[in-house]
């Protein structure tokens, strides 16, 4: 088998240094790149474009070992990206640090315009060739999601049926207008690259249970493309929602502030007028107020950051 570390991009920094992002290649002995793109066998595993978004860290991992593992049943191409954004992981900062950059909001990138921009444009140029990309997330300090998929209208014909095989609880098809188009997916499927959008666990921290979950998924979506030759079901059914106008989710959010001390973990189905968590005064030993579910569903957001403000969101609630 085939086990390289390549080179993605690179440019220069002050001092001498450089920066540099780099991709991990597996494929099998004596196969060649071009024919097995051709075949449509390459898949790219990316994470780590949010500096604070660890998850994807144990799925890179755990896929790379377990594919070399059984290097024999690889049939194609396995790109693995563990961190887009080094220098956010490495100072555990969303965004690009001394920038003030969100590098998902820098795509498709632009070969002359300044660092970051030149940096996107060769990311994108080496995603040339892929046949399906996954761009696994976590999501912020402040809140816990179920593994899910976010899907732009625009694309659900194509990437909702490959969705499925994912292995994720909940697949969330969004309106147009809630899709960034300087996000690095959406340039992406724009360009005819499949590509799903992975959100789960917690920021700043790493959920075992759902980076293997998630890895089960890619052996199935490599399973799908003839990537890996071994049948590979996924073990998760995820319930979808095509929630075009918005309608299907609803959201909970505080309204005064206080400590919120959750009393349902997410993934939990709640009853409508359930409650959800309390809001408390520590100062004075006070509850503030009871936070009870909108509607009867399933919670697939709860807050796990304790303190908010007005405004803060809470949690989500898929509608039965």
């Amino acid at each position: 088998m085939v086990n390289q570390i390549e080179l993605v991009t690179k440019t220069k920094l002050p001092v001498d240094e450089e920066l540099k992002i780099w991709k991990h290649r597996m494929m099998p002995e004596g196969a060649k790149v071009e024919e097995l793109e051709k075949e449509k066998k390459r898949i790219s595993i990316v994470t780590g474009i949010h500096g604070d978004e660890l998850e994807g860290q144990y799925v890179c991992y755990e896929l790379a070992r377990k594919i070399e593992a059984e290097h024999e049943k690889l049939d194609g191409i396995v790109d693995i990206y563990p961190a887009m954004n080094p220098f956010g992981i490495d100072n555990i900062t969303r965004g690009i640090p001394a920038f003030d950059l969100d590098m998902n909001r820098l795509f498709p990138g632009n070969d002359n315009g300044d660092m970051n921009e030149h940096i996107a444009a060769d990311i994108l140029k080496d995603m040339e060739g892929t046949n399906l990309c996954v761009d696994i997330h976590a999501s912020n300090i402040f809140l816990t999601e179920v593994p899910q998929i976010r899907i732009n209208e625009e694309h659900k014909e194509r990437l909702v049926p490959v969705a499925k095989r994912a292995n994720v609880d909940f697949i969330w098809v969004h309106g147009a207008s809630t899709v960034l188009e300087s996000t690095f997916a959406y340039s992406l499927n724009s360009r005819g690259i499949d590509t799903l959008v992975v959100e789960m666990g917690v920021g700043m921290r790493i959920s075992k249970e759902y980076g293997e979950q998630m890895v089960e998924g890619i052996f199935s979506l490599m399973s799908m493309f003839g990537i890996w030759k071994d049948k590979v079901l996924p073990s998760h059914t995820p319930v979808v929602s095509n929630d075009e106008k918005g309608l299907d989710v609803s959201y909970l959010n505080a309204d005064i502030s206080g400590i919120f001390l959750k009393e349902k973990e997410h993934g939990s189905m709640v009853e409508q007028g359930e409650i959800i968590g309390k809001i408390v005064n520590p100062l004075t030993g006070k509850l503030l107020k009871e936070v009870k579910a909108t509607d009867k569903g399933w919670l697939f957001t709860i807050r796990e950051y304790p303190v908010v403000d007005e405004g803060s969101l809470l949690g989500r609630i898929l509608r039965e």
